[in-house]
């Protein structure tokens, strides 16, 4: 192939063409390597991705080009970022400051070198620190008429607001950048970084609208990019999500699975893959394959919070769920990044009689909401966690009114299984009301939508079903199992339940025939895997 035809390949974004045919033609020149790197990184080569750009970086400084120079640094620099090579970014974005030599404080490079500052800052939770250097970094985009600086300098703004408590400033200003990334010059790898790091930080904060909207930009496109592969995963994961929101379990959990058994270079978002993964399963109260999969997601460098903390509490761990959720609280990092703990954190601390931990949960719900009230999700969640706190303290025509808000917020974003179990909390408010009738029918809309979904553990909670009870153990039986799983014998358990030996022994041959074990290995196995240990 001749190195034209790679060009008009690389110009027309046929990406998969444009590295096989720079491939080809081996080209020399800093400008033909640059764009070789650059397609085979969109390729999903990316270790001859970062070969071909080092060379570009040499053969930039061979040609007297030191603005072509420090562009190439800067890019490796960040993919090694990206990929928590440290060092090596630290390494190049210093290449990146000193082959501009005395001319740097007067170069872009300079604002650049601001925007590396402001990444760690923000990914210190230094949130002040991050906002004063993003500020700064538009003015010096626009000093230099750079594009791709331009929308890092939105992206870096927009999350320094957010982490700075400004949700309504951030989220709008985050809007404004996805506008400007769609723009003719900004680069590829530019467009797939912005477009990622949005959606995930609407996510974050709980605006399921914007996500959604972005998600299907974002899907769009990569699709409009046949052979573009780095942020395909984000995409999956993100796509996923979204049919998990709208009640499409089933594929969603196809495509993270497909995702998992085929990374390729998307090895940054198998995390998220397995955790959304573990997510489905915890619903649909598969508790030992979310077990498995939330494992997975930590391995891989994903957090299991809020998603863990929930199946403990649904497994009876309280007061390991709230001591999980407390740490995950507490790690450092940007603040918006921890609205998504707060419902579950209200959910557990209701669950553990903690009403003053619940009520800190609630009220940072509600500043959340009032500082983006256009997040219809996230002022349901509010509404939401409001309601159940009301009904907690006795207060359910309290709780009714904010509870009513929440269904009508969940049912505009589209969310079966909330708006579901809004409903559940309405019929208890209801029933203390002494209108049993209105109880009864919220309680049938809400059994529909969990048949639907085949969310188990709902319809459970409905029927009033334990999980000891669902494998036909009493609870007597269900004690005799935990002991069992502690390594009690025989005999201590008899002393701990004063019992006789011997009705112990009848009660462990009742058990392992219930749940088809042979020994008591076997049946602590069992235990641990159905949340009984």
């Amino acid at each position: 192939m001749s190195l034209e035809a790679a060009r008009q390949a690389y110009d027309a974004r046929a990406w998969p063409d444009a590295r096989r045919a720079y491939a080809a033609a081996d080209p020399a020149g800093a400008r033909d390597l640059e764009q070789w790197g650059l397609a085979a990184f969109l390729t999903g080569e990316l270790a001859e991705a970062a070969a071909v750009r080092e060379r570009a970086h040499r053969a930039h400084l061979a040609e007297g080009d030191l603005h072509g120079a420090s562009r190439v640094a800067f890019w490796l620099g960040l993919t090694a970022n990206f990929r928590g090579d440290q060092g090596q970014a630290r390494g190049w974005w210093g290449l990146m400051r000193s082959v501009q030599g005395d001319r740097f404080e007067a170069s872009v490079w300079r604002g650049y070198e601001q925007l590396t500052a402001t990444m760690a800052h923000l990914h210190s939770g230094h949130a002040a620190e991050a906002l004063e250097l993003a500020t700064g970094l538009a003015g010096i985009a626009e000093e230099h008429d750079d594009t791709d600086l331009r929308v890092f300098s939105g992206l870096a703004h927009g999350q320094a607001l957010l982490a700075s408590g400004e949700l309504a400033r951030g989220l709008a200003e985050l809007d404004a950048t996805m506008v400007r990334a769609t723009a003719t010059g900004v680069t590829p790898q530019a467009v797939g970084i912005v477009y990622c790091a949005i959606v995930a930080n609407c996510k974050a904060c709980l605006d399921v609208e914007r996500s959604v909207e972005w998600t299907r930009v974002l899907d769009e496109w990569c699709a409009a990019q046949p052979g573009l592969v780095p942020f395909q995963g984000a995409c999956i994961v993100h796509r996923s999500e979204v049919h998990q929101l709208r009640g499409d379990w089933a594929r969603a959990i196809a495509e993270v699975d497909g995702l998992i058994a085929h990374p390729g270079p998307n090895q940054n978002t198998i995390g998220e893959a397995h955790y959304v993964r573990a997510e489905l399963h915890r619903l649909r109260g598969e508790y030992d394959a979310a077990e498995s999969a939330y494992r997975a997601a930590l391995a891989h460098g994903k957090d299991p919070q809020p998603g863990l903390a929930l199946m403990r509490l649904a497994q009876g761990r309280t007061d390991s769920a709230l001591l999980s959720l407390r740490r995950a609280l507490e790690e450092p990092g940007a603040p918006q990044l921890r609205t998504r703990l707060w419902p579950a954190l209200l959910e557990v601390a209701l669950a553990a009689g903690d009403l003053t931990c619940a009520s800190e949960a609630s009220a940072r719900l509600d500043e959340a909401a009032a500082s983006a009230p256009d997040a219809a999700f996230l002022r349901a969640a509010a509404s939401a966690a409001r309601g159940r706190l009301a009904l907690h303290r006795g207060a359910p025509q309290e709780a009714l009114g904010a509870l009513r808000a929440a269904l009508e917020g969940f049912r505009a974003t589209g969310s079966p299984w909330d708006a579901a179990r809004c409903r559940v909390a309405i019929a208890d408010a209801c029933d203390a009301l002494g209108d049993h009738e209105t109880a009864r029918l919220e309680r049938d809309a809400a059994r529909a939508t969990f048949t639907s979904l085949g969310a188990q553990p709902e319809l459970d909670r409905l029927d009033k079903v334990t999980r000891t009870e669902r494998h036909g153990l009493t609870g007597r039986e269900a004690e005799v199992l935990r002991l069992v799983a502690s390594g009690a014998t025989n005999r201590g358990i008899a002393d701990q339940l004063v019992l006789s030996e011997k009705t112990v022994a009848r009660h462990l041959a009742n058990i392992f025939a219930k749940i088809d074990v042979t020994n008591r290995a076997a049946a602590t196995a069992w235990a641990h895997q159905h949340g009984l240990a």
